[in-house]
């Protein structure tokens, strides 16, 4: 392939990836319908340059901290608190990149919108020629900047392909990844797991740089026996040094952004025991590295100790270790965070994993909704051949580290593959086990599993074969990413369930929704007209929350009371009756309500139903949200999915699904039944 022609590839690839990525960022219309980015966007609008520097870095003063709202706090448009504590279980160098972006734009839009189109997303939103309050322009902000950092990381996946494979594989890497449907997805929200990805990718990238340079350095030495290659070697000294800082830095970018990235440090270990000199001393530097790369990124990860994460006492033998309060707020939302994974703290919107198979069923909603089964196939089964391929070339039984650790870098070698190996396996084996399994997990792994299903695929022998299937499964998966972007273009079910109930529901109607879910109406305009949340009382139904003996007669009798007294009930997602009548053992009374809500026993009819979903050609690929929890839809939800050419794909994952493409319903109170009747309908242990 020639040079120009694999320029043109990569170009058309990164364009393609950033079509992808960029267009419908404002697919919520910034309503902020997905919580971990609404809870990011608001403490980054507190996020400013502060008016007193001796403040700058006082955890309970500054404007920079995340673990505290500063006082004074204050943003046009919406409630913020001042002078307390906060949680913030994220990454901290997105949400200063985010902030940082959008301050730049706040500078630089108004100079640059008189050269664009008033029209255009990027004139009306990204440059705020819309005139959106910050807690909106951060959001449009800091999606675009989101999505530009994953169409690097499809640049970086082909870099790291052409070094190790040939451009060819590098070039098919990039457009498997470019046209990942989770990642396109993922790339639409404010959230850490595409920095973490980015800058794991970079790192890896730059690790097999420095080990490749240390390996010039090694043969350049036996050069310089017979030659004066001295300044040769020089340059490839520095450059070897200078990869082994960039690597570090990125590794400190990746743990900034999200924890998980520490397992970084296994291929690090690698990489040092294989750099030419003493590794103790490569390993110190790039520790020392990471540690002021982490701390210039996230200073109050090291600087706020008012919070408290108690050990307790331990009694080993005769030794006693008393208890300690480490008092760091980054180690307490780990800690919080940890728990919550491993399924420890029972957190009710995370009882939907009861039941799944650990690893399989993040392979199965990868293979059914992240990647699609071609994509999937190819990806999982290249990673097997990366790992088999290694043990064969290892030679594992026979092996003794010294007699590799400075064989020639190149296709044959197992060196700069095994650095992969080193990342993905531990990775895998460890994020797989967790109770949670949101898809977005496995994002930090993906780019690598696209990576290898191009190479396990040029290493196929009969062209035809290879080309065919590559050709194929690149085909499907791009139709499979247009029909995910056609989503964007539909408006959102709850802005449309909105507009439903401000054109259909009296003001001042009651209004139920779901407890852990969201509510109904958005706040919004309509024909110039503003029309609030507030004009319609609310109530929840606490029917995830309680559980075990916790789901008793008592709380039956309160989500009724609601249930009598209310106009209309609002089931925004599949969140609640997706997991409660699955659990039966969990739920005895509360698993029965959406089978009688769904039948019209409860006296609740359906007056309204919207979702979307990725559609090509007038077909429609649909999510089963009823087959899982064996709910029979109601008659109206029915009707609807009938009335649409479609393909039923299978369960997905709640996280998937509940943000951006929802199936929303909403039931009118027909009947009017007391709450004695509701109750009648209703079977309990006692009985």
């Amino acid at each position: 392939m020639k040079k120009w022609q694999e320029r043109v590839l990569l170009g058309f690839i990164l364009l393609a990836a950033a079509v992808f990525r960029l267009s419908g960022i404002d697919w919520d219309d910034y309503h902020h319908y997905h919580p971990d980015e609404r809870y990011i966007t608001w403490v980054a609008t507190t996020i400013e340059r502060p008016s007193d520097w001796q403040t700058a870095f006082s955890p309970n003063q500054s404007s920079f901290n995340p673990f505290y709202w500063p006082p004074n706090a204050a943003s046009k448009g919406i409630e913020v608190l001042q002078d307390a504590p906060r949680d913030f279980a994220y990454g901290h160098v997105p949400l200063y990149l985010g902030v940082l972006a959008t301050r730049l734009l706040e500078w630089a839009g108004p100079r640059l919108q008189p050269l664009f189109p008033d029209d255009w997303l990027l004139t009306r939103d990204i440059l705020n020629g819309a005139g959106l309050i910050e807690f909106r322009h951060l959001t449009a902000v800091s999606r675009a900047f989101t999505a530009l950092f994953d169409v690097g990381t499809v640049g970086l996946i082909y870099l790291l392909g052409k070094r190790l494979f040939s451009p060819q594989v590098g070039l098919l890497a990039a457009a498997f990844l470019a046209v990942n449907v989770m990642h396109i997805q993922l790339s639409h929200f404010f959230i850490s797991d595409p920095y973490q990805t980015c800058f794991t990718v970079a790192a890896i990238l730059f690790l097999v740089l420095a080990v490749e340079n240390s390996h010039r350095e090694h043969r350049g030495k036996r050069e310089r026996e017979s030659k004066n290659t001295g300044h040769r070697l020089l340059i490839t000294d520095y450059r070897k040094l200078i990869n082994w800082i960039l690597a570090s830095v990125f590794i400190g970018l990746a743990i900034g952004s999200k924890f998980a990235a520490v397992l970084l440090f296994l291929p690090l270990l690698l990489a040092a025991w294989w750099l030419e000199g003493r590794w103790e001393r490569w390993l110190a530097t790039a520790v020392f590295t990471i540690a002021l790369t982490f701390f210039l990124t996230n200073p109050f990860a090291v600087l706020d100790f008012s919070c408290e994460v108690n050990t307790p006492a331990t009694q080993l033998g005769p030794i006693t270790i008393p208890a300690v309060n480490w008092g760091s707020c980054y180690l307490e939302n780990i800690v919080t965070q940890g728990n919550m994974v491993r399924g420890d703290g029972d957190v009710p919107f995370t009882r939907q994993y009861s039941g799944t198979l650990p690893y399989l069923y993040f392979v199965e909603m990868q293979l059914r909704w992240g990647m699609s089964w071609p994509l999937g196939l190819l990806a999982f089964g290249g990673l097997g051949w990366a790992f088999w391929r290694e043990l064969k070339r290892l030679e594992i039984s026979n092996l003794r580290l010294r007699d590799w650790r400075f064989k020639p870098l190149n296709l044959q070698s197992p060196i700069s593959n095994l650095l992969l190996l080193a990342w993905v396996i531990p990775f895998f084996l460890t994020t797989g086990s967790f109770f949670v399994k949101f898809m977005r997990y496995l994002q930090p792994m993906t780019p690598f599993l696209m990576l290898w299903a191009a190479a396990w695929l040029f290493s196929w022998r009969r062209s035809w074969l290879k080309w065919g299937v590559g050709t194929a499964v690149l085909l499907i998966t791009t139709l499979y990413a247009i029909s995910f972007m056609n989503l964007y273009q539909q408006p959102h079910p709850w802005v449309a369930a909105s507009k439903w109930i401000f054109a259909n529901v009296p003001q001042g109607s009651l209004v139920l929704s779901e407890q852990w879910d969201d509510s109904l109406p958005s706040t919004m305009i309509i024909d110039g007209e503003p029309r609030r949340r507030s004009e319609y009382p609310n109530a929840e139904l606490t029917w995830l929350t309680g559980a075990d003996a916790a789901d008793d007669t008592a709380k039956l009798a309160e989500n009724l009371e609601r249930l009598a007294e209310a106009d209309y009930v609002t089931i925004l997602s599949n969140r609640i009756y997706g997991t409660v009548p699955r659990l039966p053992e969990r739920y005895p009374i509360s698993g029965q309500y959406h089978e009688l809500l769904f039948s019209g026993a409860l006296g609740y009819e359906p007056v309204f139903v919207a979702g979307r979903y990725p559609t090509l050609f007038g077909w429609q690929l649909r999510p089963d949200t009823f087959g899982w929890p064996n709910l029979q839809p109601p008659s109206l939800v029915q009707s609807y999915l009938d009335g649409q050419l479609g393909i039923q794909a299978g369960r997905a994952d709640e996280s998937f699904i509940v943000y951006d493409q929802p199936l929303t319903i909403i039931f009118e109170n027909v009947e009017r039944k007391t709450a004695v009747e509701l109750q009648a309908l209703f079977t309990t242990p006692s009985e």
